[in-house]
């Protein structure tokens, strides 16, 4: 029996029907010629020999008398795979847009509490001969990272690994109801004693970090070509002071249904690296930058591009190295994220100096962010706070302290194989509230950068219009970072890989810069596809 640390508790009571709070995966796999049986059987008997080696698997919630405190998690050894594990198959002609709109609707419903909370659909019947693999798993169970994690336990590094070994499974648990009270009180004294002891170190730093918000702002200049100067001074207490601010209304920040959308954009890692090299920048201010530059794009066209900057709220990860627990051990931040600057190389600038002053923020208050906490009766407060929030959102009366979420998962860099069979893409999916109606969530695997565009369809009618964007984006970032020509020297723009949609030439080839790097899509479509789109 394991006590729900308080964050993980928080997404249980948040989630109603119009919110789910479960995080999701979708994996193209590839079959090898001549691959014989059944791949959904085959996953399927590959599961029941890995229940043990991942305890999210096989362990379910036992509730407190009258839902007081946070439930606790109990051995399960009755896992019904038949139910766990579902086989679909897509109707022809079995297009990309076809998956994303089946996975955007599996990612509507809400997990079964009576059982553990993960479900896997495998769903064949693409054009392209290749097997999705699309995994939910709640918010309570883990967070990104403990998500790789669990992708470690259940693919393989080879084609045909070496047997695995069966753990032992513990036996099922079925507590009383006094040793689930004697539990969360248990719980919640020692929670009360660790905050009493560090309550001192708390004070000091939280004194130090409102020092630093409070500083005046830093003036920037830019070089235009990736560098940018900060004037010496309280420069970085300034920069900080660009992310305390609230987000404008926008088309993305309404109060949501449960209907999901989902839309998906991969791009090789080294031309992301590379860009991040030219700038100065880190890998995940390149990432934000063309967050930001696609919802530029899209909202211009869907009520106009605000000129107050867009917040996006950023998860920061609180795990230790080598940390290997199945919970969230994460906070959230505040990135301005400057879509009042029209120019790409700017944009992505004053981007990474707010980012870059967020990092160090949470980097000082990391040992003082706690995600766990007492739980007795913050169920119930959850629970009317979230209904609360719901109805406030669809009255209007709150603008969006953030108008998007933005996540960054470092994901495995090494390919991955089931059953036989090779992973091509690795794409994430995650969570929207009211208010804010668009997550990206972006993960990184064997040499790409999966973007996830999770949206609520109330907010976001068509996901396909972000990876567009996102395209767009990326071409103009990549156009605007290039080094100008030489005479009689051509000179190659970032990370040059000349690629072209299969078996056709591109409309827009004339127009493009020479040899551009290629952007890998993974389940969407991507009207009006520039030379540098290769299609999976």
């Amino acid at each position: 029996m394991t006590p729900l640390s308080g964050l993980d508790g928080a997404f249980l009571h948040l989630e109603t029907p119009a919110t789910p709070m479960h995080v999701a995966s979708l994996s193209l796999f590839e079959l090898p010629p001549g691959y014989r049986g059944d791949f959904y059987a085959r996953i399927k008997r590959q599961m029941a020999g890995r229940l043990a080696s991942a305890p999210v698997l096989h362990r379910k919630l036992a509730s407190m008398p009258l839902g007081f405190a946070n439930p606790v998690w109990v051995e399960d050894d009755q896992v019904d795979l038949d139910h766990h594990i579902q086989h679909l198959t897509l109707p022809p002609p079995g297009t990309p847009e076809q998956l994303d709109d089946c996975v955007g609707h599996l990612h509507s419903d809400l997990l079964d509490r009576r059982r553990p909370l993960w479900r896997i659909y495998i769903i064949d019947g693409l054009a392209s001969g290749q097997v999705a693999y699309y995994m939910k798993v709640h918010h309570a169970v883990l967070d990104g990272q403990a998500g790789v994690l669990l992708a470690q336990a259940l693919f393989d590094v080879a084609p045909k690994p070496p047997p695995v070994r069966r753990a032992t499974r513990l036996p099922a648990e079925h507590p009383g109801l006094a040793q689930l009270a004697a539990a969360a009180l248990k719980h919640d004294a020692a929670q009360v004693m660790l905050l009493l002891r560090h309550l001192p170190a708390v004070v000091r730093t939280v004194a130090g970090l409102l020092g630093a918000a409070g500083a005046p702002p830093a003036v920037g200049t830019g070089t235009g070509t990736g560098t940018a100067k900060l004037k010496t001074g309280k420069a970085a207490g300034g920069a900080l002071a660009q992310n305390l601010a609230i987000g404008p209304k926008t088309p993305l920040n309404v109060s949501i249904t449960g209907a999901r959308g989902f839309a998906a954009l991969s791009i090789p890692l080294d031309t992301l690296k590379r860009l991040a090299t030219a700038h100065q920048a880190k890998l995940n201010d390149i990432v934000l930058a063309l967050c930001s530059g696609t919802l530029r794009r899209y909202l211009a066209q869907h009520g106009g591009i605000p000129k107050k900057p867009l917040m996006a709220a950023m998860p920061i990860s609180l795990r230790a190295a080598g940390n290997v627990d199945y919970t969230t051990q994460a906070t959230m931040s505040l990135v301005n994220l400057h879509t009042d600057l029209a120019d790409p190389v700017q944009r992505l600038l004053a981007i990474r100096d707010a980012a870059g002053a967020m990092k160090a923020l949470a980097s000082r208050a990391r040992r003082i962010l706690p995600t766990d906490f007492p739980s007795i009766t913050t169920p119930w407060l959850l629970q009317g706070l979230a209904a609360l929030y719901g109805r406030v959102t669809q009255a209007g009366a709150l603008p969006p302290i953030a108008n998007v979420v933005i996540s960054n998962v470092p994901g495995p860099q090494l390919p991955l194989y089931a059953a036989g069979a090779a992973m091509r893409s690795y794409l994430p999916l995650s969570i929207t509230e009211h208010g804010v109606g668009l997550n990206i969530t972006v993960m990184s695997y064997a040499g790409t950068m999966g973007f996830g565009f999770t949206t609520a369809r109330v907010a976001v009618p068509d996901a396909h219009a972000l990876t567009q964007a996102l395209d767009e984006t990326l071409t103009e970032l990549l156009a605007a970072s290039a080094p100008p020509a030489k005479p009689r020297k051509a000179s190659l723009p970032i990370a040059a890989v000349k690629t072209v949609k299969p078996g056709k030439s591109s409309p827009r080839a004339a127009a493009a810069a020479p040899s551009p790097p290629r952007a890998v899509r993974a389940s969407t479509r991507s009207p009006r596809t520039p030379p540098e789109i290769h299609h999976v």
